[in-house]
Order: C-alpha cells, then sequence, then structure tokens
C-alpha cells in the first residue's frame, strides 16, 4: 500500500468525519489567534488574514492552511511570516486544543477564489455558452444525437 499525502482522503473517498472536526478546529482557532493579533509578530499582526480550509492528514500529523491575505495584499510575504511563527501558532493550538498530538502546520495560499475566477471567465466564453445552450435545447426537445 502506498504512503498517502497530507491531502489524502478515507476510503470511502473523501476525508474522515475526525479529520473535518480537527481541521474545522484548527481553522476556526488560527483564525482567532490571527484576527486578536495572539502572534507577536508586525509582519502579522498589521495585516487580515483569511484561513479558508484546513486540510488535515489521515494520521493528524500535518495540518496544511489555506490561507488569503485580505485583498490578496503580499501573499508571499503572509505566507512567509505564517512560516515563521509556526511554532507559536502551534503552541496557540495546543492551549485551545484537547489532542494528544498537535498537527504539525503547513500554509498555502487558498486558490478557491482564482479557481472561481477561472470557472466565471471559462463560463463567459461565447463557444461554451453556445455548447451549453446547444445541450440545454437538445435536453428540452429530447433530441441529440442518433
Amino acid at each position: 500500500m502506498g504512503r498517502m499525502s497530507p491531502r489524502s482522503h478515507h476510503p470511502s473517498g473523501g476525508p474522515s468525519q475526525r479529520q473535518l472536526r480537527v481541521g474545522e478546529l484548527i481553522r476556526r482557532t488560527l483564525s482567532e489567534a490571527l484576527s486578536r493579533g495572539e502572534v507577536h509578530d508586525p509582519d502579522l499582526s498589521d495585516r487580515s488574514i483569511t484561513v479558508g480550509e484546513v486540510t488535515v492528514s489521515p494520521d493528524l500529523k500535518w495540518a496544511t492552511a489555506h490561507v488569503l491575505p485580505l485583498g490578496g495584499d503580499d501573499p508571499d510575504g503572509a505566507l512567509a511570516a505564517l512560516r515563521r511563527n509556526r511554532g507559536e501558532l502551534r503552541h496557540l493550538l495546543s492551549r485551545a486544543l484537547t489532542l494528544k498530538h498537535v498537527p504539525d502546520l503547513r500554509f498555502e495560499l487558498d486558490r478557491t477564489f482564482d479557481r472561481l475566477d477561472d470557472t466565471r471567465r471559462l463560463f463567459a466564453d461565447e463557444r461554451v455558452r453556445r455548447d451549453i445552450e446547444a445541450n440545454d435545447d437538445d435536453r428540452d426537445t429530447g433530441g441529440g444525437a442518433a
């Protein structure tokens, strides 16, 4: 059996309930700590960072926080500051969570909004709209390829 990546999912096709629950607790705790300025780093206290999602490895050893600075302001600087303060953030998590082992933290930029913009652009493309409308017309008339 191969090694599972940190974004691996439960054998049923998705993350386990425990992974989801721990991920949400970490997301909420990180969000609150960052918004209250609990990390003693001016690079973090001077900016607003959204924690959109936290994915947790099946063994709960790794947690990847998908983050985005508000307004997209200097995402590389935000990632660098979060990574630099990983130990302090993990310590804050250890006080808030009732886990025997607090997962190691990783930080990645949240690309959700980029994907939404790409999808909107795709649907706005005239050729794609024509294809969608042609499929809708086929369904409405019961037609289609024979």
